[in-house]
């Protein structure tokens, strides 16, 4: 089975459990992870980039990665790697995909992973396949997700262009637009545009190419967020 590209986390206050987990991701090769010794600095990025899966100690200074877990944004998924064994428990009543006890192996580490993995590309075609209502003049209509190449704000309204040609003008703002629609799978690019990620293209700091050859304009308060986020996928 082939997996899409993941984006991760390791938190870990011990500078060489960091360095095993990121030398692992390297070998595993479908992995880019950024790594963080201070766990309230991890915790603060996790909230930030939203990654797809995260590595977490659980006996830290100051905070505990069980607190941390608990914090996690929904759908991320997270393995637990620890000296302790009394935790095994805790990690399986948070959800986690995995309980990795150190020392690990990369083969014990490659099969967290994989487990992982299955559940992130779950996720995401769920995502994919999920639908949002919105009203249509005086009807309440049902759009698949997968279908949205781009939605364009109007003067209180937003209209919303379909594969296929096909467009849907609702009341509703670009703004309440933004808040209905999974952060992973759309994307704000200018105060008049959000696009569907994987109707992307290509990409620079000023424009976005969709697979349906429409060029959009990229607004400059958000090329910034817009480059670091689509340069991880």
């Amino acid at each position: 089975m082939e997996f899409s590209p993941i984006r991760g986390i390791a938190i870990d206050d011990e500078p060489l459990a960091v360095d095993i987990i990121d030398n692992f991701c390297r070998r595993n090769g479908s992995i880019t992870l950024t790594t963080f010794t201070d766990p309230e600095e991890g915790l603060r990025a996790i909230k930030t980039q939203k990654p797809d899966i995260v590595f977490l100690d659980i006996e830290m200074e100051n905070i505990s990665g069980l607190d941390i877990a608990a914090q996690l944004p929904p759908d991320t998924c997270f393995i637990f790697t620890t000296a302790y064994l009394n935790y095994a428990l805790d990690g399986f009543n948070l959800d986690a995909v995995d309980y990795l006890h150190k020392p690990f192996s990369f083969d014990r580490f490659q099969t967290a992973v994989s487990r992982a993995m299955r559940r992130i590309e779950g996720n995401r075609h769920r995502g994919l396949t999920e639908s949002i209502i919105v009203k249509q003049e005086y009807n309440n209509v049902s759009i698949q997700l997968n279908t949205i190449l781009y939605i364009e704000a109007m003067e209180g309204y937003s209209k919303i262009y379909k594969e296929n040609d096909n467009t849907i003008i609702t009341r509703m703002v670009l703004k309440n637009m933004a808040s209905v629609l999974p952060g992973d799978n759309f994307l704000r690019v200018h105060r008049s545009f959000i696009v569907a990620v994987n109707k992307i293209k290509s990409f620079t700091k000023q424009e976005i190419n969709l697979t349906n050859g429409v060029t959009l304009p990229v607004g400059r308060q958000y090329s910034d967020e817009i480059m670091n986020f689509l340069m991880k996928k």
